[in-house]
């Protein structure tokens, strides 16, 4: 595991003719699984709510802001509206709403349900930590998909980023839903105090509770946090980072994220390794993002549209529907 880790550090301390060798290799080990298909992610952030106080976010409990709590309608109307437009999964997210957390996530179920049977899509559930009988509930209707970020597995430095949550709950929760036949995300920050052997640690944590989906996003300063006043880090990191994750886990799915820089830092992302695209909203549809809430999504910066666009500039495509059901089932078996 220490040559591991070194060679990770290693890695990351590549300068920019050295990470482009790094970023080739990485783009071969993709294109040996993947061929050239990309997936595309569309994201329904349908409560903006939040009972926690994440020092990084600008939907924690403390901040004054104007939120919002779709009904399933308008929720069932944004997935449809993405599945037509060739999105390969729905990701319904949420903030820790107390609300939904006390009373209906009978009723998150049965929306999910719906979308999977109607709308013939996988679903992704990302309500934060919850109850193992909720687990269970999801497990019922063959959710794909269960994303919990630990942000980093450096427990001090959780402690500081993720005020009075517990890390061992948090990754419990994770652990449990891939017991249930869930595929699971795990994901990091870039730019949050913490050092390289950190994120190396990171890496190797991911890939040993075995989460089939790997994020790491840069971190960005939110308005009325207690890091607004933190830079955003350079994105050379998060682009090595990306491509270390393809290179020691090739089937990996590991997202190009909108919510960072928007539509124009997606081509990087792609050729640093990445074989996912996130956070695709439709335009003028009332819901927003997370790091970047606002970022292009009124100009229509997010759609599947414009996504093809530069995925087929580099040589790739969007996978279709089967294509990517097929995957994810492959995934789901080695798990058996």
């Amino acid at each position: 595991m220490d040559i591991i880790k070194n060679q990770i550090k290693e890695w990351l301390s590549y300068d920019e003719k050295e990470s482009k060798r790094l970023f080739a290799l990485a783009r071969e080990k993709r294109k040996q699984v993947f061929k050239n298909n990309i997936f595309a992610y569309g994201f329904v952030y349908f409560s903006t709510f939040c009972r926690n106080s994440c020092n990084f976010c600008y939907y924690r409990k403390e901040n004054q802001i104007d939120r919002y709590r779709k009904d399933n309608a308008e929720i069932l109307k944004i997935a449809k509206e993405l599945v037509d437009s060739g999105v390969n999964l729905i990701d319904l997210t949420m903030g820790e709403d107390p609300v939904y957390h006390k009373e209906y996530f009978s009723g998150l179920i049965t929306l999910a349900d719906k979308i999977k049977k109607d709308l013939d899509v996988p679903v992704m559930l990302s309500p934060g930590v919850v109850e193992e009988g909720i687990i269970d509930e999801f497990a019922k209707i063959d959710a794909d998909w269960y994303a919990l970020y630990q942000e980093t597995h450096n427990r001090k430095l959780f402690e500081r980023l993720r005020k009075n949550q517990s890390y061992d709950i948090r990754m419990q929760a994770k652990l449990y839903a891939k017991t249930k036949d869930i595929l699971i995300e795990e994901g990091i920050l870039s730019g949050v105090g913490e050092t390289d052997e950190d994120i190396a640690d990171s890496i190797i944590a991911m890939g040993e509770i075995g989460a089939k989906q790997l994020r790491v996003m840069s971190f960005v300063p939110q308005d009325g946090s207690p890091m607004e006043a933190f830079e955003t880090p350079d994105r050379s990191k998060e682009l090595k980072i990306i491509a270390i994750m393809r290179i020691l886990y090739p089937e990996a799915l590991i997202p190009a994220s909108l919510d960072v820089d928007g539509i124009s830092g997606l081509k990087a992302r792609l050729n640093a390794g990445a074989n996912v695209v996130t956070s695709i909203i439709p335009p003028k549809s009332g819901f927003v993002g997370v790091a970047n809430e606002t970022l292009d999504v009124d100009e229509g910066g997010r759609t599947v549209e414009e996504v093809r666009s530069i995925v087929n500039s580099l040589g790739l495509e969007i996978a279709d529907n089967d294509y990517y059901k097929a995957f994810i089932h492959s995934l789901k078996a080695k798990d058996l």
